[in-house]
This record gives structure tokens, C-alpha cells and sequence, in this order.
């Protein structure tokens, strides 16, 4: 599986039993460390509205998705760089592009249109489509598990906390709402990414500080967020200052964590309620501080962390709820390769 996201890259080699044989961040350790390769799954983060199934890769499938690099101007280059080394150096086998807003692409419709003319909306495909969508699957099938449950009728807020960041409303296996939308900027505050803001502010901003597009782009997508308002995209050196008492990281924590608080209910709401919140991801499965902040607000969903098993979480999957909790925390390891591969053996056979 090949994975190239907003600030990684992540390969791995999945055997039949879901297992990862192998898993490195170089092209060329996996091809000659790996055995025998059969198929290639990409994720890719944005199809638009042609490609919402994973298909095989060909030099069509490329030319699209180069037209449509400013959707995902983070991602989509450099997943094409990806696929473009992989086909190189596994020439011999399929290619399939995963497409992650998939698992979205059957919201319901209250959930995924935004109220604009429709007549804009039908000639640009403009929609909700949400993304890592991989990982909101997995997290949300491993979360059933854990609980010893059927998917159907579970209700899971499932919190991918990367780089990029989402959430997912997960009902009975099916996304019903996420916090991502047209684009990856929606949403969340992210490591470099503002999240969701005003739009009037941006067309203000547009008008009054002369701001082209491409510069508001390259405002919003890689210098706001964590970057803007601590200095540092990266949580665990955000963490490190505020226990120094860095009154800048401070705030941004507490930015942070007030939108993923909110979205949080947002998203339980729209299941009326939630058996569990899953936290995966890098700053999901790493950081306590995080799930203790946003749960600690969650209470009047019947959430509690019990705080010493907060705080040994991270090496395996685990139920990190206090006993007396009426809905379960859990933190899961992202394995959006599973997913992936799963995708690629239904599509081939």
C-alpha cells in the first residue's frame, strides 16, 4: 500500500490475513524486502465527482488527476509523484487508485449538500465529500471489535488526529456526516491547515488585504492552524511549551481542542448519541493530553476517561474508559492499509 499524505510517506506490504509483512517510508526497501508483490493499492485522498470508486490506474486516471490537484494541493501531487515511482519500479503488476472520500460518498444528502445554487453544484460537483475515509472505516469496524459488538445499530464518532484531521459519524458501519467537506481544509484545526473559518473573512480578506487565491491557499492550507498560532505545527512541541507556560501555545492548545470538542458533539448528534468516541492517528494514539482535553467537555454524552489507562495508551488498541462511563473511549492504531488492501482484492478478485 502506498500512501503519501499531507506530511508522510507511508508504505506497507499487507499479506492475505490482513498482517503487515513489511512497512518502511522507501520505494525501493519494500520492492527488494518485501517477497512477492501482487497488486499495488494507492490511497488517494480526492476523486472528485468522477471518482468516487477505486479503479485501476492508467494514463487517463493520471491526466484527471492532475486537473484536479488544487482540490487537495497537499496531497495530490504528491501521491501522483507516488504512483508515478511505483509503476516504475512494479512494472509487472496492477496499480489501483483507492479514492478515501469513498467511504463518504453515500452521506445522506442533508449531510453532504452545501446550500448554494444548485445549478453551481451540478456544473462543479460541489459537494461534501469528506476524506480519510480508510481510516474512519477501519477505526470504526476495529472499534465493534473491541466492544465485542455487531456494526450494525453501533453508533461510533471515530477521530482521525494527523496532520490532517476529520471526523467521522459512523452509524451501523455507514458515515452519515464527517467534519471535512469540498476539500480537506474544512473542518477541524489542523498541524498547518486552518480548519473551518468564515468565508465572508476570506472574501474580506480577498478585497481589503489584496490576497490572491493561490496566496490565500498557500494562507490557509500551510500556514495556519498549530503553525499560525504556536509556531510549530507539530503537538508534541506545542505540549512541550505549554507545560514550559507558553502562553502562545496555550491558546492554540485550547483552539484546538474547543473545535474538536464541538465537532465531536456535532457529530454525535447526528446519530442522536454515540456508544464510542475512537481517537487514531498519529496525535489520536499518541497524545493523552488531547483525548483528556476533548473528553473531559464529553461528559453529557456519558464519556469519561479513566486517566491512568489514559496514560499507558498508545502501544495497542485499548478501552480507555473510566468503569462508571455510559459510552466507551477507545484509542485504535490507524491501519488505513487494511482498508486499502481490502479495497484492492475486492475490485481484482
Amino acid at each position: 500500500m502506498v500512501n503519501a499524505g499531507s506530511s508522510s510517506l507511508k508504505l506497507s506490504v499487507v499479506g492475505p490475513d490482513d498482517s503487515a509483512i513489511a512497512e518502511d517510508t522507501t520505494l525501493k526497501a519494500i520492492v527488494t524486502g518485501a517477497g512477492v508483490i501482487d497488486a499495488v493499492g494507492h490511497r488517494i485522498v480526492h476523486g472528485a465527482a468522477r471518482s468516487t470508486a477505486s479503479t485501476q490506474i492508467d494514463a487517463r486516471l493520471l491526466r484527471y488527476l492532475r486537473t484536479i490537484t488544487d482540490l487537495a494541493p497537499l496531497h495530490l501531487p504528491a501521491s501522483i509523484r507516488a504512483i508515478e515511482a511505483a509503476r516504475k519500479a512494479l512494472p509487472g503488476v496492477p496499480h489501483v487508485a483507492c479514492f478515501d472520500t469513498a467511504f463518504h460518498a453515500k452521506m445522506p444528502e442533508a449531510a453532504s449538500t452545501y446550500a448554494i445554487p444548485p445549478a453551481l453544484s451540478r456544473r462543479f460537483g460541489i459537494r461534501r465529500y469528506g476524506f480519510h475515509g480508510f481510516s474512519h472505516a477501519y477505526a470504526s469496524r476495529r472499534a465493534a471489535e473491541l466492544l465485542g459488538r455487531s456494526a450494525a445499530g453501533l453508533r461510533v464518532v471515530t477521530c482521525h488526529l494527523g496532520a490532517g484531521a476529520s471526523l467521522a459519524a459512523v452509524n451501523g458501519g455507514r458515515s452519515v456526516d464527517t467534519t471535512m467537506g469540498f476539500t480537506p481544509l474544512e473542518g477541524l484545526v489542523m498541524a498547518t491547515r486552518s480548519g473551518t473559518i468564515d468565508p465572508g473573512l476570506v472574501l474580506w480578506l480577498q478585497q481589503h488585504a489584496r490576497i490572491s487565491a493561490r496566496r490565500m491557499t498557500e494562507i490557509l492550507d500551510r500556514r495556519s492552524g498549530l503553525q499560525a498560532l504556536a509556531g510549530n505545527a507539530d503537538m508534541r512541541q506545542v505540549l512541550a511549551w505549554v507545560r514550559k507556560g507558553d502562553a502562545r501555545a496555550k491558546l492554540a492548545f485550547e483552539v484546538y481542542v474547543h473545535r474538536l470538542r464541538s465537532l465531536i458533539a456535532s457529530m454525535a448528534a447526528a446519530m442522536d448519541g454515540a456508544d464510542a468516541v475512537v481517537f487514531t492517528g498519529g496525535v489520536g494514539e499518541n497524545s493523552r493530553e488531547v483525548r483528556a482535553a476533548a473528553v473531559k467537555g464529553l461528559s453529557f454524552l456519558g464519556l469519561e476517561i479513566d486517566s491512568a489507562k489514559n496514560s499507558k495508551a498508545g502501544k495497542a488498541d485499548a478501552d480507555i474508559s473510566a468503569e462508571r462511563a455510559q459510552a466507551r473511549t477507545l484509542v485504535i492504531h490507524a491501519r488505513e492499509d487494511v482498508e486499502v488492501a481490502r479495497e484492492v482484492r475486492r475490485l481484482l478478485g
